[in-house]
């Protein structure tokens, strides 16, 4: 059976700096940021927390990030859950018919392998799952 937790939120932003500021504002700071270019977008991971929230800017007009401000504007993208093998999560889920944006693992931040559930199986919700580089439960 499947184990996951919360990992990150994640958030489109058009303007990183100004999104980093507020979230200072509420006392909070940047862990990492890291500019994936294989998705055309620069994060910002802010702790907050047992988990953190994942800032997400455009690096290109053809990003998935920059079509996702395009159409609903700035907010709430994702939620990522952490699970132990994204491989065998997929396949679990793929056999109970739910519906997958990615049929196999990618790297994504953090050299992590993720995949992303489709929001039309997960009640209107991006949800991304995430296996770390470096595995790591919370106690």
């Amino acid at each position: 059976m499947m184990r996951a937790v919360l990992d990150h939120v994640g958030i489109a932003v058009a303007d990183i700096q100004a999104a980093t500021d507020f979230y200072r504002t509420l006392g909070l700071e940047v862990e990492a940021s890291e500019e994936v270019g294989t998705q055309q977008v620069r994060a910002h991971f802010i702790s907050a927390g047992e988990t953190s929230l994942e800032l997400l800017e455009a690096t290109a007009d053809t990003s998935p990030i920059a079509r996702y401000l395009s159409k609903r504007g700035p907010g709430l993208h994702h939620i990522t859950l952490r699970v132990d093998d994204v491989a065998a999560a997929l396949a679990q889920l793929k056999a109970r018919g739910v519906r997958l944006i990615d049929e196999q693992p990618r790297r994504g931040a953090e050299g992590a392998l993720v995949a992303f559930i489709h929001p039309s199986s997960a009640h209107g919700v991006l949800v991304e799952l995430k296996q770390p580089a470096a595995m790591t439960w919370p106690s």
